[in-house]
C-alpha cells in the first residue's frame, strides 16, 4: 500500500492507495474521511482505522486534517473541498475515478462534509482556492452519527466553535436540514438511538429534508451504542458486531451507487 502525507493550501491529508494487483488501468472510488471532534480536535479513532477499513476493500482512502477552532467557517469546508480537488487533480497518479469521490464524515466531521454537500455549487466559496464547483463536488456522502441541526437537538458546542460565537442566530446559518436541495449528492447515514451527545433527531431531520428534495438516501438506526463508536471494533471502541455491520451496509450501498465491484 502507498501511504503519504500531502500538503493542501491550509492543512494536510494522508492518502492510502492499495497496491495494484490486477489491471493497472483500474480507476478506484476514493473515500475522503473527515474525523469528528466537535470542531475542537480530530478523533484518531475516526481517522486511520476508517481509512484502512475501506482500503482493505480495494478503495482509495484519504484522511483530511481539516482546520478546527480557533478556525471558523468556512475553513473546515474549504479544507475538505481542497482534498476533493486534489484527488481529481491526481486521479491518474492515484488510479482514482474522478467521478467516484465519497465524503465520509463522523459527528462534526459529518457536518463539515454535509456543508460541502449542500454548498459545493456556490462558486464564491472556492474562488480564493482557485477552484471551481466542478473541482470540489462530492459524488456521495457517508454520514456517521452526524451533527445536522443548530436548533432544538443541536450539539451546541460544534456550532459555537464553527461560528466562533455563542449567539444562536449566528449558529443557525450552519444548520443543514434547511439547505438540502436536489443538487445534494446521494447520502448514506447511520446513527444510534442511544446517542445522547448528538441525538438521533439530527439524522431524522436530515432524512426528512432529503426525502423532500428527492435526494437518494439510505439510513440505518441501531438501537444500542453511545456517541463516537467509529467502526465498533475492539481497536477503537467496545466491540459490537451488530453495529459494526454499518461498514458492510455502506460498502454495498457504495457498490450500487458507484456501480463498483467490491474486493
Amino acid at each position: 500500500m502507498y501511504c503519504d502525507k500531502i500538503a493542501l493550501p491550509h492543512c494536510q491529508m494522508t492518502v492510502y492507495i492499495p497496491d495494484l494487483v490486477a489491471d493497472p488501468a483500474v480507476r478506484r472510488p476514493t473515500i475522503v474521511i473527515a474525523p469528528g471532534g466537535g470542531y475542537t480536535h480530530l478523533s484518531t479513532r475516526e481517522s486511520e482505522p476508517i481509512a484502512l477499513t475501506f482500503a482493505a476493500m480495494g478503495m482509495n482512502a484519504v484522511v483530511v486534517r481539516y482546520r478546527v477552532a480557533p478556525a471558523v467557517f468556512p475553513a473546515p469546508m474549504q479544507d475538505i473541498a481542497s482534498a476533493v480537488a486534489a484527488i481529481r487533480q491526481n486521479a491518474e497518479k492515484w488510479h482514482a475515478d474522478p467521478n467516484q469521490i465519497a465524503l465520509c464524515g463522523f459527528s462534526a466531521g459529518a457536518h463539515a462534509a454535509g456543508l460541502l454537500g449542500v454548498h459545493w455549487q456556490e462558486a464564491h466559496w472556492w474562488q480564493e482556492l482557485h477552484l471551481t464547483s466542478a473541482d470540489v463536488r462530492p459524488n456521495a456522502l457517508i454520514l456517521s452519527y452526524p451533527v445536522i441541526t443548530a436548533g432544538e437537538f443541536a450539539h451546541r458546542g460544534s456550532f459555537v466553535q464553527l461560528a466562533g460565537s455563542e449567539d444562536a442566530a449566528a449558529q443557525q446559518v450552519f444548520t443543514l436540514e434547511d439547505k438540502v436541495t436536489s443538487d445534494t449528492p446521494p447520502v448514506f447515514v447511520w446513527h444510534t438511538m442511544e446517542d445522547k451527545t448528538v441525538p438521533v433527531e439530527n439524522t431524522l431531520l436530515l432524512l426528512a429534508a432529503l426525502r423532500r428534495a428527492g435526494v437518494p438516501c439510505e439510513a440505518h438506526l441501531f438501537e444500542k451504542g453511545a456517541h463516537g463508536t467509529s467502526i465498533s471494533t475492539a481497536e477503537v471502541d467496545a466491540a459490537d458486531p451488530h453495529r459494526a455491520h454499518w461498514v458492510a451496509l455502506c460498502l454495498e450501498w457504495l457498490g450500487e451507487t458507484f456501480e463498483f465491484k467490491l474486493s
